[in-house]
């Protein structure tokens, strides 16, 4: 399976998923990785050989523009799928188009509970013992695509946000490998 990777931090998910290529956990061929800005995710596919891209907002002159530019950045290394590792900018319609039903992205909360920027902050608050992570597909409408896996983290007493993500963010990588896997074994759907 072949995929395009968007970033725009710290590049733990890509690396993550670069590791299991290399020790050859998964069947996935890492044709790109994208950003919206300069960041350490990009740092990591320079060293590990992987071509990369960077659409920054800024330099278009409005949201679709840059949607439309993004776009082509990503159809230009024909990916099977599209992953947002840690993507934190909201694509547009017409980019989900494009790629639809082959855009997968992670959530720091069990979907369609704490959907949103701040799912760790919001689950705190509202006391649960059980939250945990989301792999998705992406759809027009922010977090509700269609849940491809789930793991469940549990809250333990004393958690901040910082200790709950930290916790989640480590049962985020092993189910984002997992589930790339998984979907690398599936009939790819089509372009």
């Amino acid at each position: 399976m072949r995929i395009v990777v968007m970033v725009s931090g710290s590049g733990t998910n890509l690396q993550a998923v670069l590791d299991a290529v290399r020790d050859g956990r998964i069947d996935v061929e890492i044709a790109a990785v994208g950003a919206d800005k300069p960041c350490r995710g990009l740092e990591r596919a320079q060293a590990a050989g992987i071509p990369t891209f960077l659409v920054r907002p800024g330099e278009h002159p409005d949201r679709e523009s840059w949607n439309r530019a993004l776009q082509e950045a990503v159809a230009a290394h024909a990916p099977d799928r599209v992953l947002f590792a840690g993507f934190m900018r909201i694509v547009d319609a017409g980019f989900v188009a494009a790629f639809e039903g082959r855009i997968v992205n992670t959530h720091p909360s069990l979907l369609p509970s704490f959907p949103g920027a701040h799912a760790v902050r919001d689950a705190l608050a509202h006391g649960v013992r059980i939250t945990g992570v989301t792999v998705h597909e992406v759809v027009a409408d922010v977090d509700a695509g269609p849940i491809l896996a789930q793991a469940a983290v549990p809250v333990e007493d004393g958690d901040d946000e910082r200790t709950l993500h930290e916790r989640i963010k480590t049962a985020e990588r092993e189910l984002l490998v997992a589930t790339l896997g998984a979907l690398a074994r599936a009939p790819h759907p089509a372009r």
